[in-house]
């Protein structure tokens, strides 16, 4: 289990620099995976500890193996960062944490495994879940949501522009049970025009669903306003995201932090002024960091990948008069 999640970390030399200039304590690695980020972290930082945390109990179990040679300086639990705030008190013992990674997406090792339904690659069940605990699957999006549902979801986590036509095939061709066969309906939805050019075809819907089964969105909005309520004082969080609608959250989140509506025009008519909010951080990345030439040759994976970084300025209160 352990191989299968020893994929390479991306932007990990990044990662170490933007962490370098903060103080000792904890960081918590929100998607340890296989453990590469915080095993690099642990090499580069002799005085912290990294509790990492997955909803994937086959990383968990990677995790913890691979990490077991820095002793008490590592601790992995099974758990989702939408709830960090609780997992980090039930689990932290009371250290300060000053850093926090989120590597967004699926892994490399899920998507690589067949029976977990992740990839169109593969003929498998639909299945979908990072946590198979949960009880959502692939199976009960496509076969028991509605037909504007479904496209719904194509539209808004695909960014599909064929998603009508493409969830209209879905539920012509119900029961759908495997991937294989829901990639052959995606293309076949598809104008052959469209589908001759770029990716494959269903990608995009592949995508969708996934994010849906997983609440991918909702839970990375939890998870960072999580965030910034966990970290201490100068300490940084710091997201790894792969594709546009997860890039725009944590871009427009980290913003607000910053302040960039607090010099907002009040109405002149406005009788009470509203609150002026004091920035709770700062940009370290005003756009995105993106790999290296030479990662992306070693890592085609990583091609995608864009990281920002902010900086905890204090714990004064979030609004001042």
């Amino acid at each position: 289990m352990a191989e299968e999640f020893s994929h390479l970390p991306v932007m990990a030399r990044e990662v170490v620099e933007l962490f370098r200039p903060v103080p000792g304590g904890m960081f918590v690695d929100c998607t340890v995976g296989g453990g590469g980020h915080a095993a690099v972290l642990l090499d580069a930082r002799p005085e912290v500890h990294v509790l990492g945390l997955d909803r994937d109990a086959d990383a968990v179990e990677a995790a913890r193996s691979r990490l077991a040679r820095f002793g008490d300086r590592a601790r992995v639990v099974h758990g989702g960062f939408e709830r960090l705030g609780e997992i980090v008190e039930r689990h932290g013992e009371g250290e300060q944490v000053m850093g926090i990674l989120m590597d967004l997406g699926v892994s490399s090792a899920q998507l690589d495994r067949p029976e977990r339904g992740f990839s169109f690659r593969f003929d498998a069940p639909l299945d979908m879940r990072m946590d198979a605990k949960q009880s959502l699957t692939a199976t009960e999006v496509v076969n028991g949501y509605e037909e504007s549902q479904l496209a719904l979801v194509i539209s808004q986590y695909g960014e599909e522009r064929f998603a009508r036509r493409i969830a209209r095939a879905i539920v012509a061709a119900r029961p759908v049970r495997s991937t294989r066969q829901l990639a052959e309906i995606v293309r076949d939805a598809i104008p052959a025009a469209t589908r001759r050019r770029g990716p494959h075809p269903a990608r995009r819907t592949f995508q969708a669903i996934r994010m849906e089964v997983n609440r991918e969105l909702p839970n990375l909005a939890d998870g960072l306003d999580e965030s910034v309520h966990v970290i201490g004082p100068r300490g940084r969080v710091l997201v790894l995201a792969y594709h546009s609608l997860e890039d725009r959250m944590v871009k427009e989140t980290f913003g607000r932090w910053a302040g960039a509506d607090a010099d907002r025009q009040v109405p002149a008519k406005m009788p009470v002024p509203p609150p002026k909010l004091r920035p709770l951080a700062r940009l370290l990345t005003r756009k995105p960091l993106r790999p290296s030439a030479d990662e992306v040759e070693a890592n085609p994976r990583a091609e995608s990948a864009r990281l920002r970084a902010v900086e905890r300025l204090s714990n004064l209160p979030d609004i001042v008069a």
